[in-house]
């Protein structure tokens, strides 16, 4: 009934619906933020983490679907929620709304000397916590969630299981930051799943506030900085 086409990962895209046996996109100016939130969480994906307006995934295919979602934000799955037909203004392909999810709604460093540098744990959908797989980690990657977790800038992303194996899930995604980015949320994903990764391979980062890059009274103290995400949204 519902799927995100054309996009960076599996949780962004262009928003279609299958109505009557056929793909339609939704017209951007009838999605709003609880339509967004509805459809995260339908697809298992967390949070909305920006709204894209004007086909910014690409146009689909035939006509804009006709029907209105009227979500209120509680929603399971975007079939539950109230439905109108779309005013008598039209909407072309080109007006096709797009969303990307966050996917992971928590974000911390564990078992570093302090609470900007440590191994890398990401929570999925306010549910499980796993580390993320050194393969494909980077500095860039680091940086972007340094700069999430107000640790200032990555200085180095150690891989190895340097600050210790961790336990639970290990996420095989592959992070794509391009270096401008201000959370690691805000990143790119690719290869969901694909990689057998051990926590051997977990990854970790120091980033420039950490006590690690200098001498400091407080070094040695072991602390854990989480951050979670509610439902933070940015139009676009």
């Amino acid at each position: 009934f519902l799927r995100l086409v054309n996009g960076h990962s599996l949780c962004s895209g262009r928003v279609e619906v299958n109505l009557k046996k056929t793909w339609t996109s939704v017209c951007d100016s009838d999605f709003d933020w609880q339509d967004a939130e509805v459809v995260c969480r339908d697809l298992d994906c967390g949070a909305p983490a920006v709204i894209h307006r004007r086909a910014h995934f690409g146009q689909g295919q035939g006509a804009v679907g006709a029907k209105q979602f009227q979500c209120r934000g509680q929603e399971s799955k975007l079939q539950h929620c109230p439905t109108a037909a779309r005013s008598k203004q039209r909407c072309s392909q080109s007006r096709a709304v797009s969303l990307t999810c966050t996917g992971y709604t928590g974000f911390r460093l564990a078992n570093g000397s302090d609470s900007c540098s440590g191994r890398v744990e990401l929570q999925w959908f306010f549910k499980d916590w796993g580390t993320v797989c050194d393969l494909y980690w980077d500095l860039t990657d680091a940086r972007a969630l340094c700069q999430q977790l107000g640790c200032g800038e990555a200085v180095a992303a150690p891989g190895q299981a340097r600050f210790g194996q961790g336990s639970g899930p290990v996420w095989a995604d592959v992070f794509e930051c391009q270096g401008n980015e201000s959370r690691l949320s805000h990143c790119a994903v690719s290869s969901w799943g694909r990689a057998g990764c051990s926590h051997g391979q977990d990854a970790g980062v120091i980033c420039s506030d950490s006590n690690m890059t200098r001498d400091s009274p407080g070094a040695g103290k072991k602390r854990m900085r989480t951050v979670l995400i509610t439902s933070v949204l940015f139009y676009l």
